[in-house]
Formats: structure tokens, C-alpha cells, sequence
């Protein structure tokens, strides 16, 4: 890819993250607001279950488990069979670094493995990838929330490129 190529791929990325990000910022976040709407911690273990997809931690159902502090732990995994077998499998470690009563801003790292082809061979280059980076949490609904994440995803074929990754999250308080 040519310099010119990846310099609008970021900068479209970075756009596209910055849009998302300024559309979440009227909603609620997972947490809530104390006294003076102050964002608390959570005092609870918070689980979630939804749909997960992205180049760096893997796509499919995802499991979401928000711990008594500023950690979080999410597992996606997904597999598709037609003629050729196509599955991912992630993983990622969150900390929040800002929550308010309208959103929660953490940073991300992951890893995944994603596999194309025929029961024997992978037919994917770069099937291990790692990233880390910003995500965003926003309440659509009663339980239900959007995540949107920008990571920077290292390829097992030495490649580096900026993606966005995205899920829906059902939040059982």
C-alpha cells in the first residue's frame, strides 16, 4: 500500500471515530451518576452478552464482564460454514480513563486469531492480529449499549493500520 493510501485510510478512520464519538456524547453510560452527577464506579460486577465484530478482537457473540473497578474483560468469538469454514475468536482487556453520566471513554487492548479457507489450510495471510487503543460506550436503551472502538491492529504479517471495531451489549444490572 502506498503512503498516500494508508494517510486517508487513518485520517478516515480518525473522522469516522471522532463522528461516532460525538454522537454518543448526549447518551448514558453503563454507569451510574452519584450525588452532584458525578460517575461512579460500579459496586457491582456488571455482565453483558451481544454482537461484537472487528479486524483486532475477533467477530461473533461476545460476553462483556465489568468488574467492581475501572476493569473490564470481553470475549467474541464467531464461525460461519458454507463451503469454506470462516471463524474469529478475541479477546480484550478495558480501562476506563473517563465516565460521565452520558458515556464511558476507556482504552483497549486485544487480540485475535481469524481463520478462511478449507478445513486444512488458512487461507488468510495475517490470521493473528493485536491492537490497542480508544473506545467509546453509549446507552441506546434500557440495558442496551454501543460500543465503538479505534484500534491500532498489528498483523501477523508485520502490517499496521488503524480500524474501528463496533458492538451492541444487553447489560443485565
Amino acid at each position: 500500500m502506498g503512503t498516500k493510501r494508508i494517510t486517508t485510510t487513518v485520517l478516515r478512520n480518525l473522522v469516522l471515530f471522532a463522528a461516532l464519538a460525538g454522537i454518543s456524547a448526549p447518551g448514558i453510560a453503563q454507569v451510574v451518576s452519584g450525588a452532584g452527577g458525578r460517575a461512579e464506579m460500579p459496586r457491582v460486577n456488571i455482565f453483558g452478552v451481544g454482537l461484537f465484530g472487528g479486524p483486532t478482537s475477533g467477530v461473533g457473540l461476545s460476553f462483556r464482564h465489568h468488574l467492581p473497578n475501572p476493569l473490564s474483560y470481553q470475549i467474541t468469538g464467531g464461525i460461519i460454514k458454507q463451503n469454506e469454514v470462516d471463524y474469529a475468536i478475541g479477546g480484550e482487556l478495558q480501562f476506563d480513563i473517563g465516565r460521565s453520566p452520558w458515556n464511558r471513554i476507556y482504552t483497549a487492548v486485544g487480540i485475535g486469531y481469524y481463520y478462511s479457507g478449507t478445513s486444512e489450510r488458512n487461507e488468510l495471510s495475517a490470521p493473528f492480529r493485536c491492537g490497542v487503543g480508544l473506545g467509546g460506550e453509549v446507552l441506546l436503551g434500557p440495558g442496551i449499549h454501543l460500543s465503538v472502538e479505534l484500534l491500532f491492529t498489528f498483523f501477523s504479517d508485520n502490517t499496521v493500520m488503524p480500524l474501528p471495531q463496533a458492538g451492541v451489549f444487553y447489560y443485565f444490572y
